[in-house]
């Protein structure tokens, strides 16, 4: 990976006004019952607005929204939008949308969600988690450490955080967040401190791809990675990721963190065992003390390190911040663990991408069991560009079964199916590979071979998550 040239973005993500009115009283989202509009609802509640949304269908974190006190409608209407003064919406939603429609007619302004993340940024002292895989759980963790270091944070996690039973925290000390990259606006926020995880290819759907979920080029999405880091006051980067540093302008304060000899904040002595890793944290050369991480996997001990090298830059005392990592399992979905059936440990990831798919096999052998992989891969333009990498990443599993593929509201592309990943593997030599997409069949299947001594790993952003609380027998 080499510096990318500073080349001008399409002007798109900056031809809307971006700033919040300091008028606002009364905030209306749309798309409410997603997990990063549900958190942003939580949050701006707590600091006194008046809040609202609405969203296609109710579910459980709309449920949850209405406990709390904030006001939620199914559907989608003018009537929604009685008293209120900002509307806020996803790049995903349409511009023609009836609702955003109406908002413009009353005169009510229109923001994207960016916008909003920008505003809670700024506010204060914060810290934008940013890359292509592992943001979730590193979010989660900062703010778990932080929590644990009495430095009281705000956060904004992409996934529910069983610590704190929500995927937003309320709180007087920094605010954390995690930066969807998948979002062209993020290259217009401003934190005090950039983490940046990695930098990889996944959101990548090449000219002509939907402009809400995919970029038209890995150079394109790089830099607005490169702009992103540049706006931050102080950056902290993954020193194990080739090439991370090339982002981070000449100048800047910038911090790395990693196992590889060289980085700032270092892991040394790792220890692995079934359950997670023991380690030692040095602060360039300086030992800051012992610490473990309760998931297992190379990446997860690289994610509690930036948790506690963040922790520390913003002055929590190490060993509270390395006690409280050492109990925390994860975010719901990173690593799960659902139950067991049989004998058999049944876990559950969000793992979608290449990269995220091979870190959830490293783990699962770490566990010293023997590894059955269900994987479910996430959209057809993403299946399209990687599955001969997705193939390679699941090799390493002693049984491998595929599903079809979870659209995401994607068209099917002609010639792009599961099988693809299921022919390459056989190809190179995997013996345990199948295809199964009858889920009746696959679960007959599992209930009747799981055996004491293996570990059944659920992989996908899709819905493969409810086999495995079949598997475990919980209600869905």
């Amino acid at each position: 990976m080499t510096r990318l040239p500073p080349t001008p973005l399409d002007p798109q993500p900056t031809a809307e006004p971006f700033s919040i009115p300091s008028t606002t009283t009364h905030v209306h989202l749309m798309g409410i019952g997603g997990i990063g509009l549900s958190a942003f609802a939580r949050l701006l509640k707590a600091r006194g607005y008046t809040v609202s949304g609405c969203d296609s269908a109710a579910s459980e974190l709309t449920h949850q929204l209405e406990q709390e006190g904030i006001a939620v409608m199914v559907g989608h209407a003018a009537s929604h939008l009685d008293g209120v003064d900002l509307l806020i919406a996803s790049e995903a939603v349409e511009k023609d949308h009836p609702e955003l429609e109406a908002a413009r007619r009353l005169g009510i302004e229109v923001r994207p969600r960016m916008a909003l993340m920008d505003e809670l940024l700024r506010a204060g002292p914060s810290v934008g988690v940013i890359g292509t895989h592992g943001k979730t759980t590193t979010t989660s963790m900062i703010a778990v450490a932080m929590h644990g270091a009495d430095l009281d944070p705000a956060a904004f996690v992409g996934g529910i955080v069983p610590s704190f039973g929500s995927n937003a925290r309320v709180g007087q000390g920094p605010f954390v967040a995690e930066v969807d990259e998948s979002d062209r606006g993020f290259q217009r926020l401003h934190c005090h401190t950039a983490v940046f995880l990695n930098a990889d290819d996944d959101h990548v759907g090449g000219p002509g791809t939907v402009r809400a979920v995919y970029w038209e080029s890995v150079e394109e999405q790089h830099e607005a990675f490169r702009r992103f880091v540049s706006q931050a006051k102080r950056v902290l980067y993954c020193h194990d990721w080739p090439g991370l540093s090339d982002f981070v302008p000449e100048g800047a304060e910038r911090y790395s963190y990693g196992l590889t000899e060289g980085a700032d904040y270092r892991a040394v002595d790792v220890v692995p065992d079934p359950e997670g890793s023991d380690f030692t944290v040095l602060r360039r050369g300086e030992r800051l003390g012992p610490a473990r991480v309760g998931m297992p996997g190379r990446h997860n001990v690289q994610n509690a390190l930036a948790a506690l090298a963040v922790t520390d830059l913003y002055g929590g005392r190490f060993e509270d911040a390395a006690a409280a990592l050492g109990v925390f399992g994860g975010p719901r979905r990173r690593w799960e663990r659902v139950g067991s059936l049989n004998g058999a440990i049944i876990i559950d990831d969000y793992a979608h991408n290449a990269a995220k798919v091979a870190a959830v096999v490293q783990a699962a052998r770490q566990t010293g069991r023997r590894v059955r992989i269900v994987f479910q891969p996430h959209r057809y333009i993403r299946t399209q560009q990687s599955w001969p990498r997705l193939a390679e990443s699941l090799m390493p599993a002693d049984e491998v079964m595929l599903l079809d593929i979870a659209a995401a509201s994607e068209p099917p592309i002609e010639g792009i199916h599961s099988t693809l990943i299921v022919h390459r593997m056989a190809e190179q030599g995997h013996a345990a590979v199948r295809y199964i997409p009858d889920r009746t069949e696959l679960l007959a299947y599992l209930q009747r071979t799981a055996s004491p001594g293996e570990v059944i790993v659920t992989v996908g952003a899709g819905d493969v998550w409810k086999l495995g609380r079949a598997l475990a027998g919980h209600p869905l």
